[in-house]
């Protein structure tokens, strides 16, 4: 089994069909995200994916904080070029290595928080540097001037934005080149095409890089109540898996695990091939070896117009399926 590439964005990165997500590996301050993690297991599983063609790792400096970054340095040392690593910033990260929960998309901030994840990294060079979040107090034009000048120094290769809107894709666009925009974004959660930022991408030339393809485990099937999520899961706070709206979701799983046992295949891997189907790379987040082999099979996943079809009947663009964040947490995503 291996994985077919895939050209993200038009400036000319190559990465496998998809990605690895490396969020769950390490605690967010001070919380398990999506139980507990085993470092041993993770970096078992950044190894696997790799032999199996899966090279393109996902992560951020706010993931730990900085613990991420460090468990991948790990992983790929003495194997660097071997990799395509991705990071993000603008969480902002005090000198004590502390999230202050702010959003700090000033020059001075990039040029700080990128030396920082180099340094966690092990490396001399980002492939794909995202902001994280939008600096609403900060032009968007100069925190993309101060990414552009990471790329002609060459500590970065090419540049991203995670969870803005078209307007401000546009004006990013302008400064410099993206080659990919990283959004939520699963058959439970399109509001990226909703609001016409799919189409953006299109028309710009700008890859798509969809995190929680699985309705951040949801599509698993492993959750079957609210109370099934770990005590202290961030899941429980998420509407989407809160009381009438989990079961109205569950309905619609339930429709969906038909056509994957149908094709013979898990309904995480069914919605996994769904995205790619679209031209996008997921990357979805795991810190299990059998998942990772799971997940990359789906690349070869051939789903037919009819099978695409019967998932946009099962959940239509425009389902109400709750939202995906909190409300603090909706306020920093900027469709």
């Amino acid at each position: 089994m291996s994985i077919k590439k895939t050209e993200l964005g038009k400036q000319g990165l190559v990465v496998p069909a998809i990605g690895l997500g490396c969020m769950g590996m390490t605690p967010i301050a001070g919380a398990d995200i999506y139980g507990k993690a085993d470092e041993t297991e993770a970096i078992a599983t950044i190894h696997r994916s790799l032999e199996l063609g899966g090279s393109f790792l996902d992560t951020a400096d706010l993931y730990g904080p900085l613990l991420n970054e460090r468990l991948i340095a790990k992983a790929i040392k003495g194997n660097r070029d071997a990799y395509q690593i991705a990071t993000k910033f603008a969480w902002e990260i005090d000198d004590n290595e502390q999230l202050t929960w702010k959003i700090n998309g000033t020059k001075d901030y990039v040029r700080k928080a990128v030396e920082r994840s180099l340094k966690n990294l092990g490396t001399d060079y980002i492939d794909l540097y995202y902001m994280h979040r939008l600096d609403a107090n900060t032009p968007i034009e100069e925190t993309v001037g101060a990414m552009a000048d990471l790329v002609k120094e060459g500590k970065v290769g090419y540049i991203g934005l995670s969870e803005v809107s078209s307007d401000t894709i546009r004006k990013a666009h302008a400064i410099h080149p993206l080659t990919a925009l990283q959004s939520e974004y699963s058959l439970f959660e399109r509001s990226v095409e909703e609001e016409g930022i799919l189409d953006t991408l299109k028309e710009l030339g700008i890859g798509f890089v969809p995190y929680s393809p699985l309705g951040r485990g949801f599509i698993s099937g492993e959750i079957k109540s609210p109370d099934d999520f770990p005590e202290n899961d961030f899941r429980r706070s998420i509407p989407k898996f809160q009381g009438d709206q989990f079961y109205k979701n569950i309905d619609l799983l339930n429709e969906l695990n038909k056509l994957a046992s149908e094709k013979g295949i898990t309904p995480s891997q069914l919605a996994i091939a769904w995205t790619v189907s679209k031209g996008f790379v997921p990357i979805p987040g795991t810190k299990r070896v059998k998942y990772v082999e799971q997940n990359i099979a789906a690349a070869n996943i051939e789903l037919t117009i009819s099978d695409l079809q019967r998932l946009e009947s099962i959940i239509p663009l425009g389902t109400a399926t709750g939202n995906r964040y909190d409300d603090w947490g909706m306020t920093m995503v900027s469709l």
